[in-house]
Parts: structure tokens; C-alpha cells; sequence
């Protein structure tokens, strides 16, 4: 079994040291570890020009227009049986370089979208996929703030989650981490997160979810959505599920239809109606390009006002 350990934090500090306390104790039980820091790699910002997608899903294999390395990455993520993430908190979400790979994962390593992509390959009609981007994994993520401003990171913790459908083990929060280097409980909490990873790995179909159990029955979410004059009304921010919440006993609950869980982005069939969606947006964009309107407003406003740069 081998468990890799991610630290997005700055080098030989607080991140490095939870993650690696995590990765110690896998080590104790029998795992072969790694570790890589984020910002040792050169990985650039996806720029949304969808190549990647438009390849998957028209059978020519899993691509990125970029030459950096995230694919060294990716081969070393997909190597692991089980991931570890350790993460600081920016303007109370992830740090911009998670935000990064969380962009450069979707949706060219959606687990649904190589799905589709294996079952073109196995009728004839494309490139082979690697196997290992169809199976799924173990993923723990610990996040580091200095203060209380954390409401944002467990969300795109579970987004990132949600693209390869990965199974979360463990999701802590760990605010005021200021001083975490002499907290002997909140690395004793890192240790119980590397046990946990290697416990999961050893049976990834009976692992479970070990964290704070939230509010979202289904994903365990703190983050909701209330759309404008719904009464109680509530999107789910990580699942997308909706449903109504109530305080009962003072406690909040969040209650939703089966048929809503059947849509939930969390689920299998909930991402292939999402992948679906994308092709349909993909086929009526390649018509609108085709349109004397659609070449004129794209011509009209390249030539509107030209980008400024800095003078080098």
C-alpha cells in the first residue's frame, strides 16, 4: 500500500509537519509513503479553453494543451492507494495553488468523464484511458488558518472530492494554527488521520467517512445556499442537492426527496447527468461558431481594445 502526502503550505513549515505526521504514522502500519509540496511544481492556471473535454468525450484520449508539471503529478496521485492533503486557509478558503489543481482536475480527471471515455475506447471508437483514472481513491484533507475566517475550505475540499468521486476518509479544519507546532493534540489528530488513511486503503469499499459528520446527511456539508424569497428552501454547496432545512430541538437538519439524491453531483448517476449537460453546451457552442453573428461580436470585440502588459 502506498499513502502520498500533498502540502500546499510554505517549506519545512506547520503544513509540511502535519502532513508528514500523518504520513509517519502510515509508515508505522505498514505504508510505503511520499511526499510533494505544491509549491515545488510548475503548474499553470487552467485557462477554460475546454480541450480537455472536448477530447475525452470525443474519444481522443485524455489531454491537456499545457506542458508542465501536472501530469508528473497526476502519475504520482493515481501511483498512491490513498492521498493526503494539507492545505493553509487564504481569505478563508483553500490556498490559490489548491484552487489550481482543483481547476486543472476538472473536468479532464472527472472519474464519469474517463467513464465515458473507456466505454468509446472498448467499443472501437477511441484511445485507451489509463485504467488507474477509473479506480477509485482514499483522499483525507487537514486545513491550517490563523484565525476563524475557515467557512469556505471544507467545500472546495469536497469539490475537488467530487471530480475524481474520490472517497473522503477524514476532512479537519484546524483554525487559531498559529501555534499547532507545540499542540500535542492537534498532531496527535494528524497521526489518527494517517491511521485512518491506511485502514481505508486496506478495504476501500468498506471504508467510511471519519470526520464531523455536518449538516448534509448525504455529504456531511456546513454550506448551504438559500435561493432569494424560497421560505427554507436550501441548495447543498458541495452535493448540490436540494431540499428544505428545519431546527428541531436546536438542532439544523437538512431533508430532501430520494429523486433529489439521485441528482446529487456526488453520485454517479447525478455527475452523468452533469457530464450529458456538457455535451449538449459543447455541441450547440461548435454551431453558434459557425454563425456569422458569433464571428462578428468575436471579431468586433478583439479588435475593440487591446490587453495591457507590463513593459519587460
Amino acid at each position: 500500500m502506498k499513502i502520498l502526502g500533498i502540502s500546499a503550505g510554505t517549506k519545512n513549515g506547520r503544513n509540511d509537519a502535519m502532513c508528514k505526521e500523518a504520513l509517519r504514522a502510515a509508515k508505522e502500519n505498514g505504508a510505503e509513503i511520499e511526499f510533494i509540496r505544491l509549491l515545488d511544481l510548475d503548474i499553470k492556471h487552467c485557462t477554460g479553453c475546454t480541450a480537455c473535454v472536448k477530447a475525452i468525450l470525443g474519444g481522443k484520449g485524455n489531454l491537456c494543451v499545457f506542458k508542465d508539471d501536472f501530469d508528473w503529478f497526476l502519475e504520482k496521485f493515481y501511483e498512491a492507494d490513498g492521498i493526503i492533503f494539507s492545505i493553509p486557509i487564504f481569505e478563508k478558503g483553500t490556498a490559490g495553488i489548491f484552487r489550481t489543481i482543483m481547476d486543472r482536475f476538472g473536468p479532464r480527471m472527472s472519474r464519469v468523464h474517463n467513464l465515458i471515455a473507456d466505454k468509446l475506447y472498448k467499443e472501437g471508437n477511441g484511445k485507451e484511458i489509463n485504467p488507474k483514472f477509473l479506480e477509485e481513491k482514499a483522499v483525507s484533507y487537514m486545513a491550517l488558518g490563523g484565525s476563524e475566517w475557515i467557512t469556505n475550505v471544507e467545500s472546495e475540499f469536497s469539490i475537488h472530492a467530487l471530480t475524481i468521486m474520490g472517497k473522503i476518509i477524514n476532512k479537519e479544519v484546524f483554525p487559531w494554527s498559529t501555534g499547532i507546532m507545540v499542540d500535542d493534540k492537534r498532531f496527535e489528530k494528524a497521526h489518527e488521520i494517517g491511521l485512518n488513511m491506511v485502514e481505508a486503503v486496506k478495504d476501500i469499499e468498506k471504508a467510511s467517512y471519519k470526520s464531523d459528520k455536518g449538516v448534509c446527511p448525504n455529504c456531511h456539508s456546513k454550506n448551504f445556499y438559500f435561493p432569494e424569497n424560497s421560505g427554507a428552501k436550501a441548495i447543498c454547496c458541495q452535493c448540490g442537492i436540494e431540499g428544505e432545512v428545519s431546527l428541531n430541538n436546536g438542532i439544523i437538519e437538512f431533508n430532501y426527496s430520494e429523486d433529489a439524491l439521485g441528482h446529487a453531483h456526488t453520485n454517479l448517476d447525478g455527475q452523468i447527468i452533469h457530464a450529458n449537460d456538457i455535451k449538449k453546451n459543447l455541441i450547440s457552442l461548435f454551431e453558434d461558431m459557425k454563425t456569422d453573428k458569433y464571428k462578428e461580436r468575436m471579431a468586433f470585440y478583439k479588435d475593440f481594445i487591446k490587453e495591457s502588459l507590463p513593459n519587460k
